[in-house]
């Protein structure tokens, strides 16, 4: 099986579920067990990463803080943080050469005291697929999977972030799916 760990999935047109509509999922895990992402354009706006930090008695570093988003619709109450590879954890999961997954409190709070990656997505649940599920929702198209980017996931304003992962793989994603042609 060729894991597509590492890939966008961007929700298409034809996305049967409205939680996931104009969605664009970062995939953390992908084999034989099933798969595991985040979604990395729904900032959520009821919490903010200032009511993470103070909420768990961590310092609150000065600066803009970045959102917190709605990683997905399993287990709401677990928070992940998705980070460049400038910083060194034991704990986390290796998803590419660059990018890094974990739910270490260690990480949270070298994010509280300024020593934390240069880049992070903080995510309050995730995405998960039984076996072979996701290949099922491949096949009738709700989703179409191309290979993640590092600027799309981290600089890129979540507004752009679906359009822009279709178009980078040459894909407009508002006609995917249509069929246009002569019977």
């Amino acid at each position: 099986m060729e894991t597509l760990s590492g890939h966008f999935l961007i929700s298409t047109p034809q996305m049967p579920d409205p939680r996931f509509q104009e969605q664009v999922i970062y995939l953390c895990a992908h084999n034989d067990e099933g798969a595991m992402g985040l979604v990395i354009n729904n900032p959520n706006p009821d919490i903010s990463l200032n009511d993470i930090l103070t909420g768990g008695n961590m310092p609150v570093p000065e600066g803009e803080l970045p959102q917190v988003y709605m990683g997905g619709p399993v287990d709401l109450e677990s928070g992940f943080i998705l980070y460049s590879s400038d910083y060194n954890s034991t704990n986390s999961l290796e998803v590419t050469s660059e990018i890094y997954l974990s739910r270490d409190t260690k990480l949270l709070m070298d994010i509280s005291r300024g020593k934390g990656p240069e880049n992070y997505l903080f995510m309050l649940g995730y995405a998960g697929w039984g076996p072979e599920q996701l290949e099922y929702e491949l096949l009738d198209n709700s989703w179409l999977a191309v290979p993640g980017d590092f600027d799309i996931l981290f600089n890129t304003p979540d507004e752009f972030k679906w359009k822009l992962a279709a178009h980078s793989f040459g894909v407009d994603i508002t006609m995917f799916g249509d069929v246009i042609g002569n019977a």
